[in-house]
């Protein structure tokens, strides 16, 4: 069995085929992921086909922001599969995590139970002003909502990022033109944000782990 040890990216791990993060709740598995301990460390298998920011680095994406005491704001955290990962590097930092469906956002409650740092919200990612009152000066915003409007969305919640922070927007391009070329929407997408004034950092396809989908990172000016 191949070691565990350190990629470059804070707080993520590999034994060369697969990544981890380090696991704070030792023996307690989040979606059914492997744990795997060494030299008394637990980590848990970051599932590249579960989470497009473990695809984002599976496809070599290297911008990564994610600091031991980053403030995240997460729009459409779903079960809370990603969100659960990134609590794990996030440790000492805090993830706000908005869901504005009910039946996901009972699963994301219960995964945040047990993480101090995982602040779930019941709430629509079109409406920040609903909870700025939490997310105001985060470090990064990570954004993974199917919705037409992604980027508008994504303008609106990048106000609340500090200068200099960064954005993830994963486009998923079906979800603004089924019969376009994916390719050809991303980089409309990407267009739009330079337009807006961001630094577009990566655009990154992230197929075979999600199809039609890419990842765009932008810094705040």
């Amino acid at each position: 069995m191949v070691a565990i040890r350190p990629t470059a990216q804070e707080g993520v791990f590999t034994d060369g085929s697969w990544l981890y993060t380090r696991n704070p709740i030792p023996g307690r598995a989040v979606y059914g992921e492997e744990l795997r301990t060494e030299a008394g460390v637990e980590y848990r298998r970051w599932d590249a086909n579960r989470s497009k920011l473990a695809a984002y680095l599976k496809r070599g994406g290297r911008t990564w922001p994610f600091r031991e005491t980053s403030r995240i704001l997460y729009l459409g955290a779903a079960s809370g599969t990603t969100a659960s990962h990134l609590s794990d590097v996030c440790v000492r930092g805090s993830i706000v995590a908005v869901e504005i469906s009910p039946r996901s956002f009972r699963d994301l409650v219960a995964v945040a139970e047990a993480r101090t740092n995982l602040f779930p919200v019941l709430g629509d990612a079109r409406r920040p002003t609903k909870y700025r009152a939490h997310a105001a000066g985060v470090d990064v915003l990570y954004q993974d909502v199917a919705q037409r409007d992604q980027e508008t969305i994504f303008l609106q919640n990048m106000e609340l990022v500090r200068t200099g922070g960064v954005g993830f927007l994963m486009h998923k391009a079906r979800s603004v033109d089924v019969s376009a070329e994916p390719r050809t929407l991303h980089e409309k997408a990407r267009a739009a944000l330079s337009s807006a004034g961001l630094d577009v950092l990566d655009v990154r396809a992230l197929d075979p782990f999600a199809a039609d989908h890419a990842a765009i990172v932008a810094r705040k000016r």
